[in-house]
């Protein structure tokens, strides 16, 4: 059982908006039930809606399910201690008048917009409440980071002007999932898997995350943002330096963060050919009726934004030569599915070229969403008097084994903001690496248009041929 948070205030700006209805006040309350933070923990939320601290509790608790009895008693110890600041992000005024509410440990969470970050931390640094005088300051930035490369490193260089790196907490929420942890301790914790983790017994991986929801009610941020810089550089690459990352030396923040960061330095910039962009159609995904894109909410009728990205990609290193990686993400698709796939070698096959069955190369999946777990694809026996192969899997399911309720990931990702541990936190090279592998992506994306899918389906025919003229298949959907 890991010991409470200490003392501390948590500030929200963009308090009423959908991400911290969504996520990060369920995750407050399974961190309240699980006595992680205590009554010492408080909450302001700051926002351009004008209104009082019971609008806030009130819209925050319209978001909750409250009918298991902890939650409701976690919410009703939580809900006297939520505090609601109105003000503009721009107005420095409103700064002046937050210091009256801030003292001792204080974390800055910026759920807005990302046009708001720089100026909300410059006006934070200008009214002295970045300064760790009576207690720490921290800065958590929501992604996407940067629009390009260019305003990424702009955005580090601000930020790095205000607070040093040990102040700024960029969040990539997937890393709080329990799986995508997990993969660490897959990897450097059972010498058989890492014996074999290199060019000479792995052919590919696979990183998927797919989700069968269109845009929805999002269509001006998607529009302006679009899959591959929603998805790409923050978390399908952060998944990429998980999977391929060195043994750290320790296992500290600063020592994973720095085997992260040499592992994405060594990802070739992807080439516009290995790259391929989709935008769903009309259809049914996830049972639900989708429009044309062009025909969502807030979506411009000429939008050339994708709503699906597939790339293929090298890693520059001894470890990874000659290995291709696959990475795709979508929107409107036959399901949500995120996994990771890695697909070894297959094996020789005498002395089984005599023996009748199948025997695929062994798979070892991640699965992060819907049904998190690991499994490993294996050849055995099948049943019979006669010697014959057949494909096996053995599998461990999260949910068959451990109690791990309603989680959403940003437990550990505010748990961690807290306590002041940096392992599941980017950091500036990190992210400029990511934007770097796919500005050439970016740039050859300004012309042109996407390729259509069905929603419902698995995307565009391209990226099927991305993979085929390597001779190799998209592991299905689940």
């Amino acid at each position: 059982m890991s010991d409470p948070a200490p003392p501390a205030t948590l500030i929200i700006f963009g308090a009423l908006g959908d991400l911290t209805r969504r996520l990060l006040t369920p995750s407050l309350l399974n961190l309240a039930q699980e006595k992680l933070i205590g009554d010492d923990f408080r909450v302001i939320g700051v926002g351009h809606r004008d209104g009082d601290d019971e609008l806030m509790r009130t819209e925050l608790e319209g978001a909750l399910d409250l009918s298991d009895e902890g939650h409701a008693a976690a919410w009703t110890g939580l809900r006297d201690r939520l505090t609601y600041v109105t003000g503009d992000f721009n107005d420095a005024g409103m700064y002046d008048r937050l210091r009256d509410h801030v003292s001792g440990n204080v974390a800055f969470y910026f759920a807005t917009a990302p046009a708001f970050f720089g100026t909300i931390a410059q006006n934070l640094a200008k009214a002295g409440l970045l300064e760790e005088t009576d207690g720490f300051r921290r800065v958590a930035i929501e992604k996407p980071f940067g629009h390009d490369l260019a305003s990424a490193r702009a955005l580090n260089a601000c930020l790095l002007d205000l607070v040093p790196e040990s102040q700024i907490y960029r969040v990539d929420h997937f890393l709080g999932k329990e799986t995508v942890q997990n993969i660490m301790v897959v990897r450097f914790a059972n010498a058989m898997f890492e014996a074999v983790w290199n060019c000479a017994h792995i052919d590919h991986v696979e990183i998927t995350v797919a989700e069968a929801i269109g845009v929805g009610t999002r269509g001006a941020f998607y529009d302006a943002t679009g899959a591959l810089r929603d998805m790409v550089p923050n978390h399908l690459f952060q998944l990429l330096a998980l999977v391929t990352m060195e043994p750290p030396n320790r296992f500290d923040p600063e020592s994973i963060r720095d085997e992260k960061a040499r592992v994405l330095a060594a990802v070739q910039p992807v080439a516009p050919d290995d790259a391929v962009r989709g935008r769903y159609t009309a259809g049914t995904a996830g049972g639900k009726d989708l429009p044309d894109y062009v025909r969502e909410d807030a979506v411009a009728a000429d939008s050339r934004t994708e709503t699906y990205a597939a790339m293929a990609l090298r890693i520059d290193n001894w470890r990874w030569s000659g290995v291709p990686f696959y990475l795709r993400t979508g929107k409107g698709l036959t399901g949500r599915d995120s996994e990771i796939v890695i697909h070894f070698r297959a094996a020789p096959a005498s002395p089984f070229a005599q023996i009748k069955g199948d025997r695929p190369a062994n798979r070892l999946l991640f699965q992060l969403q819907p049904h998190e777990g690991v499994r490993l694809a294996v050849v055995g026996k099948e049943p019979g008097t006669t010697l014959a192969t057949t494909p096996i899997t053995l599998d461990f399911c999260y949910a068959d084994r451990f109690k791990i309720g309603k989680r959403t990931g940003y437990e550990t990702i505010l748990y961690d903001l807290l306590t002041g541990d940096q392992t599941l936190f980017q950091r500036a090279d990190m992210i400029e690496a990511g934007w770097a592998a796919i500005q050439p992506v970016l740039d050859a994306w300004q012309h042109g248009t996407p390729e259509d899918y069905p929603a419902g389906s698995t995307g565009p025919g391209g990226a099927d041929a991305l993979l085929a003229r390597d001779a190799h298949a998209w592991s299905p959907i689940a």
